[in-house]
């Protein structure tokens, strides 16, 4: 291993970037690199990681006392459109700075960046903003289950599509009759991943040497889509490692010539494209799982099902934080392996939430509801935050869907909402979302996800133009 002199010639051991845990080993791995600059970001409302290069002495400093960074980023859409109807900020405030904690711990090696030696650091917004940053929420929300004296772990799974494309050039396309990396229906394709090897490979490199291991990767059905399942840890690093990996898959196809897309639905011919979130529950004091009762029918516990309850309960009220976009609704079609109420069984994938036994290693939820263009940290901040709920509610959830959930009537006050408006409303009134996430989170992200639909209301699509155009 390498190592650093220091001024009367003791040499120091070279620290490792995952090994970094506080603000004296992050000023020593940057200076036995020697790098004048480090890479910092925080993720914004919608998932999307917002940086800069930092200077050596800024960095320094801002790891004891923090750093401003202009809170436009909370005001502003996918789109960098600035929200009209938010409170927290907007050209009534003047865009101040936000305050922001580097966190140590989140040093990641940054492959590509000065010859390999880069590194990555991720922040998270404090005082006032904390209320509404992304990670503070669901950091608040495992805090809420460590007190219930709880422990969350959460696994993520990605579908992807990869286009033979540039920015550019889909740009110049307008978006349309973009080119697949491979064409046709071929999921588990040895021939296709053996083609494409340089781009798997260095997926799978760069998902090890940051930090976020996949426990798979293979192709699903549809042209180019691939399904990434990252590895299981503890929630609040499981939601770190879900976020750069969506950044980071898009990064490395992008140096390969490609294009990824995590939209929920690119094309009405192809299934969505899901974010599942596989979420289990193990006792803060002796690490055995809380889901698992071996004298129970399928291993359910009394607490999963109450968690399934909560989480069957709020999945209505709390779908804006679970499917943020207009596009994402366009998912939530029957018969496209996407759920359209808030149904629950024993590993039926035709179900919004799937129990997965087998064992109490293994015990565990997959919430199917959630998609690939979901901000990880506020998809699982509402999945564990309903199930908590519920556990602490009591909350009975139906009987378990046996079969076609499509094809069976299910109760209304489980039908999901059609549309991101009308799920931006019910998150608005709901009083659970209230207690779990606070008045200024419920506020302002109904705020934005209002602003999201409203503008995709002033959009003339082809459907439109094709339907009315000539006969209307």
């Amino acid at each position: 291993m390498a190592s650093h002199n220091t001024r009367d010639g003791t040499k120091i051991p070279a620290i490792p970037a995952r090994s970094v845990r506080t603000a004296a080993q992050a000023r020593r791995i940057v200076s036995q690199r020697g790098l004048d600059y480090v890479k910092v970001g925080v993720f914004d409302g919608d998932g999307i990681l917002r940086g800069k290069f930092m200077g050596r002495d800024k960095f320094f400093a801002a790891l004891d006392k923090g750093f401003g960074f202009c809170d436009v980023v909370l005001g502003w859409d996918s789109n960098d459109q600035l929200f009209d109807n938010t409170a927290y900020t907007g050209w009534h405030t003047g865009y101040p700075d936000a305050q922001v904690r580097i966190l140590p711990d989140s040093c990641r090696d940054q492959p590509g960046d000065f010859d390999g030696r880069g590194l990555l650091f991720l922040g998270e917004f404090v005082a006032e903003a904390e209320a509404i940053c992304p990670r503070g929420l669901l950091r608040k929300v495992v805090a809420r289950a460590k007190d219930m004296g709880l422990a969350a772990t959460a696994a993520f799974e990605y579908e992807f599509f990869l286009f033979d494309e540039t920015p550019d050039s889909a740009a110049a396309k307008g978006y349309r009759d973009l080119i697949p990396i491979s064409p046709g229906n071929f999921g588990y394709s040895v021939l296709r991943a053996s083609t494409w090897a340089d781009f798997h490979c260095a997926l799978l490199d760069i998902c090890t040497t940051m930090d976020f291991p996949l426990e798979g990767l293979h192709t699903e059905t549809g042209p180019g889509v691939l399904e990434a399942s990252i590895d299981k840890d503890l929630a609040l690093a499981a939601a770190d490692k879900a976020a750069l990996f969506k950044t980071f898959a898009k990064v490395e196809a992008q140096r390969h010539g490609l294009m990824a897309t995590f939209m929920a639905k690119w094309s009405p011919d192809y299934p969505g494209q899901s974010g599942h979130i596989h979420l289990s529950l193990n006792s803060g004091k002796n690490g055995k799982s809380v889901f698992y009762d071996k004298s129970a029918a399928d291993g359910i516990s009394n607490t999963m099902r109450h968690f399934l309850g909560g989480q069957q309960a709020l999945m209505p009220e709390l779908l804006a934080m679970i499917a943020p976009t207009v596009n994402a609704y366009t998912r939530l079609i029957p018969g496209f392996w996407a759920p359209t109420d808030a149904t629950w069984g024993v590993d039926n994938r035709t179900c919004a939430l799937r129990v997965i036994g087998g064992g109490e290693h293994s015990q565990r939820v997959e919430f199917r509801v959630a998609a690939a263009d979901g901000n990880p940290y506020l998809a699982l901040a509402a999945a564990l935050g309903a199930g908590l709920w519920g556990i602490e509610q009591k909350i009975e959830p139906t009987a378990p869907i046996v079969g076609n959930a499509y094809d069976q009537a299910i109760p209304k006050r489980l039908s999901l909402p059609q549309s991101l408006g009308e799920a931006a409303d019910k998150l608005e009134r709901s009083k659970a979302a209230r207690a779990l996430f606070g008045d200024a989170f419920v506020e302002h992200f109904a705020a934005t996800r209002k602003w999201e639909e409203r503008e995709s209301r002033r959009a003339i699509t082809d459907w439109q133009l094709k339907r009315y155009f000539e006969i209307i």
